[in-house]
C-alpha cells in the first residue's frame, strides 16, 4: 500500500530534506526514524524532491510503501512524535504505481524578501539591510526569466544533469514598498540545482543596478557570463506547492499564506 503525505517544514535547523553522509540532521533522516519508531521497522520516505540546507518548504510531499494500512491514526502519530518544526498536513492513499517525484508536473517556489528589520520575518523571510532596489526593472528581469528555455546559467552544477532545460509556467516579483517586503515567485515543471537563489541573485543584482537588463538577457542566452553568482540566502525560500494531474492538496492552513499578505 502507498501514502501520499502531504506535510511542511522550516528548514533552519536541516540540512535540507535528503539524507546525507557526514552531515547534521535532515528532515528525511528525522521522519525515517519515527517511522522506524512507530512500525519497528525500515519505512523508507520518498520525497518529491531535494531542498538546500535552510529552506523551508510549505507543501512538500513524499511517500511510503506499507505492508498493510495502520492500524491507529497514523497522521496523529506521527505529529505526535515529529519535532515541532516539522508538521503533517494530509495522507492520501494512491496507487502502487503513483510516485511523489517523477508524477509531479509542476512546482512552485516563493522567495520572501524584507528590508525593514522585523523580528518576526527573522527566520522566514531573507534581510536585506538599506535595500534600494529599482523594482520596474526587477519585474522586466522576471519576465525574461519567463521567456527562458534554458536554465544552465543560472544552475549550480549544470553538470549533474542531461539537459538543463525548464518549462517556467510563472516568473513575478511582487512588491510591498509600505511594508518593506518583496515576493519572487516561480513555477516550473522542474528545477535544477540552486536554480531559484540564483535567479533571485540575478533579480537583486538587476535591481541594484550592478547589472542591467540587456546583460542579464546575455547571461540567459550564454553569452556572457559573470566571474561569481552567489546564491541568495536560504533562509526567505519556500517550495510553496507541488502539483500531480491525479491530486490535489490543500494549502489554506500554510505559513506560506500569512507571507503572502500583502504581496499577492
Amino acid at each position: 500500500m502507498r501514502y501520499f503525505i502531504h506535510l511542511g517544514y522550516d528548514g533552519t535547523y536541516y540540512s535540507g530534506w535528503q539524507r546525507q553522509i557526514n552531515t547534521d540532521k535532515t528532515v528525511q533522516e528525522v521522519i525515517e526514524d519515527i517511522l522506524f519508531k512507530l512500525f519497528k521497522k525500515k519505512i523508507i520516505a520518498y520525497g518529491c524532491g531535494r531542498t538546500d540546507a535552510g529552506v523551508h518548504a510549505s507543501q512538500y510531499i513524499m511517500h511510503i510503501n506499507l505492508e498493510e494500512a495502520p492500524s491507529f491514526d497514523l497522521k496523529f502519530r506521527l505529529n505526535k512524535n515529529l519535532p515541532d518544526r516539522i508538521a503533517v498536513f494530509e495522507i492520501v492513499e494512491v496507487a502502487d504505481d503513483q510516485h511523489c517525484r517523477f508524477d509531479a508536473v509542476a512546482r512552485t517556489y516563493d522567495y520572501f524578501i524584507h528590508w525593514k528589520k522585523d523580528p518576526v520575518l527573522f527566520a522566514h523571510s531573507s534581510f536585506y539591510d538599506q535595500l534600494e532596489l529599482d523594482f520596474e526593472l526587477m519585474k522586466k528581469a522576471a519576465a525574461l526569466i519567463l521567456h527562458t528555455k534554458d536554465f544552465k546559467p543560472l544552475c549550480k552544477q549544470p553538470d549533474l544533469y542531461k539537459n538543463t532545460d525548464c518549462h517556467i509556467t510563472r516568473s513575478e516579483v511582487i512588491v510591498n514598498e509600505e511594508q518593506g517586503r518583496l515576493r519572487f515567485t516561480i513555477t516550473s515543471n522542474r528545477f535544477l540545482r540552486g536554480m531559484v537563489r540564483i535567479c533571485v541573485f540575478f533579480l537583486l543584482e538587476v535591481g541594484k543596478g550592478n547589472l542591467s537588463l540587456e546583460e542579464f538577457e546575455q547571461i540567459l542566452q550564454q553569452k556572457k557570463t559573470l566571474a561569481e553568482k552567489q546564491p541568495a540566502f536560504p533562509n526567505g525560500l519556500f517550495l510553496s506547492k507541488v502539483e500531480y494531474p491525479y491530486l490535489t492538496f490543500k494549502d489554506k492552513h500554510h505559513l506560506i499564506q500569512m507571507l503572502r499578505l500583502g504581496l499577492e
